[in-house]
């Protein structure tokens, strides 16, 4: 690894952008340290202008670029019991230890090293960055950068989302739906149970649904033996409900999630969802019209599923190491919005391993590093002139 690219690293490491926080810090330094290699970025801010993404790119702009993508955000070290500094870089025992370090600001110093190396050759197809924000809370701000790069008269040939993969090139992941459930009651005393509408009760008949719903997608759905788990999920994450024993319940809120593969549709399971609910409903309201389910989406990305076939991946299987291979993979990325916004192939491939991220003492191999720069090196060796 070049003692340039641990440099960054260190650096970005040093800046405190777990997703609550504001990134700007780090993108005004990459901003920077890009500009004196005579590189120009372009900043697209949030509404808060708080956070921000990051463009840059090198070489001819007539021509279809190579994209490096990462997110700058990173989940919490609070609470988390870290025998290290968790924003450092700790360098030993051949690892870079701190929050970070693999999920992805590793993957995003060789790509910014990447740039000032494309910086002072002549390309014949431009090497291009681009940085998210808060991409750990639903791939929120990338879509942003999206709608501006929607509107460029040249796409990306191609897109490199960093993500840890030890440097093996996933080609599919599954979307994710996110909702948020509103089961509402009639309160009264405990003692009246019967002659009431318990909130709680109504949740876990829905709760029963969407079980039921899994089992559907389990046995009857799409499959797909790439993945660990080879079907959609649905999942509760989290109810709330109740104020005191002796009270029925008026209200009950339960988040859930749904990853689906590409081929199960997320808004046809959402409406079979509305429809199972209001059933449920009817048998409550023959107590009382207060009865109700409301079903609020939080967040979607889209999945990913990229055919080894196509020119992209054989361009980029001229770089990769002897043996790599190609997977697909259960955890989400902001791929999935690259194609769909920008039609563009996407490859999922950085150093670092998915096990070591959102851990205390989050660490990435030197070796991982040396590999990822080794392959970043290769790519752009086939872009010079």
């Amino acid at each position: 690894m070049k003692p340039r690219v641990l440099d960054i690293l260190k650096t970005l490491m040093e800046f405190d952008t777990v997703s609550s926080e504001s990134n700007m810090a780090l993108i005004e330094y990459v901003r920077d340290l890009l500009l004196s290699h005579g590189i120009e970025s372009l900043i697209v801010k949030d509404e808060s202008g708080k956070k921000a993404n990051l463009f840059a790119g090198t070489g001819p702009k007539d021509q279809p670029g190579v994209l490096l993508s990462g997110h700058t955000d990173v989940v919490p070290a609070a609470g988390q019991a870290w025998t290290v500094p968790a924003f450092a870089a700790t360098v030993k025992d051949g690892r870079i230890y701190g929050r970070g370090s693999c999920d992805m600001k590793g993957f995003i110093a060789l790509a910014i090293d990447a740039l000032l190396d494309a910086a002072g050759h002549r390309l014949n197809r431009p090497l291009q960055l681009a940085l998210s924000h808060d991409e750990e809370i639903g791939c929120v701000g990338v879509r942003r950068l999206l709608d501006v790069l929607h509107l460029a008269p040249v796409r990306p040939f191609l897109c490199v989302i960093g993500e840890p993969t030890n440097m093996q090139f996933v080609l599919g992941h599954k979307g994710k739906g996110s909702y948020r459930t509103y089961c509402r009651g009639l309160e009264a005393h405990s003692s009246l149970a019967p002659r009431s509408v318990n909130a709680i009760h109504v949740a876990c008949d829905f709760i029963a649904a969407l079980r039921e719903s899994q089992r559907q997608l389990q046995h009857h759905g799409a499959q797909d033996t790439d993945y660990d788990v080879p079907y959609s999920t649905v999942h509760v994450g989290q109810i709330v409900g109740g104020k005191a024993l002796n009270i029925v319940p008026n209200l009950c809120t339960l988040d859930f999630e749904v990853r689906n593969l590409p081929a199960d549709d997320l808004d046809a399971f959402l409406e079979q969802m509305r429809e199972r609910a209001e059933v449920i409903v009817r048998e409550a309201r023959k107590l009382s019209s207060v009865a109700a389910i409301e079903i609020e989406t939080l967040n979607i990305y889209p999945g990913l599923d990229t055919h080894p076939s196509v020119e992209a991946v054989r361009f980029l299987k001229q770089f990769a190491a002897p043996g790599t291979g190609t997977s697909k993979v259960s955890f989400g990325t902001e791929g999935g919005l690259f194609k769909q916004r920008l039609d563009v192939p996407v490859v999922v491939c950085g150093p670092g391993s998915i096990e070591q991220a959102h851990k205390p003492d989050e660490f990435i191999e030197i070796s991982q590093m040396d590999a990822g720069e080794r392959f970043l090196q290769g790519l752009l060796g086939s872009l010079t002139a």
